[in-house]
């Protein structure tokens, strides 16, 4: 890897938007990118991005505007990213498992003038939804969105190469960068600032409605320190199956790949075997995941052995104790993988602790590593703020230069994240151990993880109240042995109301996305309260192991 040009770069203040050219510079035409049967260089990489770029000049987006990419895994969530970030406007991910609601809330929330997505992916009419908040225009030749339900929105954009009304078709805004001379595109970048915002990136985080992370250019220089701990050089091969509207999927992907020089082998969605199946064609070095993914890839390994021999590395989200048998056994059913452990959130960097590639296997396996350069590490008393001894859990806060700029159009939450101090307090429980490494314990909130997914039960719980039938509700976790725990409803219905819970499931679907849906709805007459009138949902979770005989 050529990391003393690459550094130097780094003290030249590298943008995203850089990234393109300075590989296509670097790598020159070794392959960058499979997907499906498309294989790009890293030469053509930079010239889709730079087209791409003139094309989104062309209809109008400005520096600063705020647009939203919801799209599947594909060639063209990474020129968008790339292409937006070099003109200076901010990309907003959107997870494509998101519905109606969902989107609406983002859109809003974001202040977006502009929504890119499909028509239709897959069973999923991405286009049908989107119209439910951006009707089409009365005149089928105007392209200005109008919304009330998301106000700043103007442009919708689809990538496919059907017409649409009131929206732009991908090759027609392709088309458009012929109208964008280069010397145009130059200028524009050369206007955007390493300490300009370039994505904001929404997750539940540990409390609270889903906020918008804002991140500035600055993500780059811990990605040369992610690199360091997993060996990474150009030779490497990442199979990369992880949505990139979540930060995992997107640093490891898109970013990792332009900054190392090795390839990406890019999956639409996440399947064991057909990942299984790439490793051992494409000589896969590097795979990623969480718990859920580890699981289900030695299954299918254990199912139909493949020869993984190519396989080196990778980062393995673990740490709490459920996690630690499905660590041990695909360590090794998918030798000779040494997968790292990791722990990290969007608000401070995509990894905030990692373990070594010579870790031993119970560090590894047991612990979510040790601060990795940049960061410092707290376990505090979460009322006293005093730091806890060694091995006892308390909370974790965090403090680093890679930082996030705060969350969008949130003043309030952002200051009660992130002291006076610097440190961010992230609302998980952890443990300092004598040996320098982090355990994540769980959460402090009431936030639950289902299949590697934030879902925060007070944003169901708001859903389900808007159903005319429903009085009160509490949102509780139930164990999960795919999932690591799925959502269980407990619904006080009004008064004469007649409702049943398979009809309160059912008007969840196609409006919250799907990992936010409760598996499972109770209709209670009282719900266990404290003497303040807090719901006790310590006393909802044994309630729902007792009723599904957990």
């Amino acid at each position: 890897m050529d990391r003393p040009d690459l550094d130097q770069h780094w003290a030249a203040n590298l943008t995203f938007g850089d990234l393109p050219g300075e590989a296509a510079r670097r790598f020159g035409d070794r392959e960058a990118l499979l997907f499906r049967d498309r294989r790009y260089s890293f030469r053509q990489i930079s010239l889709e991005v730079d087209r791409l770029a003139r094309g989104f000049m062309h209809i109008g987006v400005a520096p600063g505007e705020r647009v939203c990419l919801w799209l599947t895994n594909c060639p063209e969530w990474i020129f968008a990213m790339f292409a937006l970030a070099k003109i200076g406007a901010v990309h907003v991910p959107v997870n494509t498992r998101f519905r109606v609601a969902d989107l609406e809330y983002v859109l809003a929330q974001s202040e977006a003038t502009a929504l890119i997505t499909h028509d239709v992916s897959g069973p999923v009419d991405y286009l049908a939804m989107a119209r439910e908040l951006l009707p089409v225009p009365r005149d089928p030749d105007d392209r200005l969105v109008r919304s009330e339900a998301a106000p700043a929105m103007r442009r919708l954009v689809i990538k496919s190469d059907r017409r649409h009304p009131g929206a732009h078709a991908w090759p027609d805004v392709l088309e458009g960068a012929r109208h964008v001379d280069e010397a145009a595109l130059r200028a524009r970048a050369a206007t955007v600032r390493p300490t300009d915002t370039v994505f904001i990136m929404y997750t539940s985080g540990t409390t609270g409605f889903p906020k918008g992370v804002m991140r500035d250019h600055s993500l780059l220089r811990s990605m040369l320190d992610r690199h360091a701990r997993l060996g990474i050089t150009d030779r490497d091969v990442i199979i990369n199956y992880l949505p990139l509207f979540h930060i995992f999927g997107y640093v490891d992907g898109p970013l990792g790949t332009l900054i190392g020089g090795h390839r990406q082998v890019l999956t639409e969605t996440f399947d064991a075997d057909v990942a299984l199946d790439l490793v051992e064609r494409e000589g896969g070095t590097l795979l990623h995941g969480f718990e859920t993914h580890m699981k289900a890839l030695a299954d299918a390994q254990e199912a139909r052995p493949r020869n993984l021999s190519t396989l080196r590395t990778g980062i393995l989200a673990v740490g709490m104790a459920s996690a630690v048998p499905t660590a041990y056994r695909a360590r090794r059913l998918l030798a000779p993988l040494r997968h790292l452990t990791a722990y990290g959130i969007t608000e401070v960097g995509a990894n905030v602790s990692m373990s070594d590639l010579d870790a031993t296997d119970e560090q590894a396996c047991e612990t979510s590593g040790r601060a990795c350069p940049g960061f410092e590490l707290r376990v505090v008393d979460p009322e006293t703020g005093r730091d806890r001894p060694l091995g006892i859990p308390g909370e974790l806060w965090v403090r680093t230069r890679y930082m996030m700029q705060g969350y969008y159009g949130k003043p309030e939450e952002t200051a009660r994240a992130l002291d006076t101090g610097g440190w961010f307090h992230t609302g998980d429980m952890a443990l300092l151990r004598p040996d320098g490494h982090m355990r994540f314990v769980g959460r402090y909130k009431d936030m639950l993880k289902v299949g590697g997914e934030n879902v925060d039960p007070m944003e169901v719980e708001g859903h389900l109240l808007r159903h005319p039938a429903v009085h009160q509700v509490a949102v509780v976790g139930y164990p999960d042995a795919r999932l690591t725990e799925v959502a269980v409803a407990f619904v006080i219905p009004k008064d004469g109301a007649a409702i049943t819970a398979e009809a309160l499931i059912a008007a969840c679907r196609g409006r919250i996305a799907s990992f936010k849906i409760p598996r499972h709805v109770f209709l209670v007459e009282d719900l266990p309260t404290t003497s303040s009138g807090k719901i006790r949902k310590v006393d909802l979770r044994e309630q729902a192991l007792r009723l599904l005989g957990g």
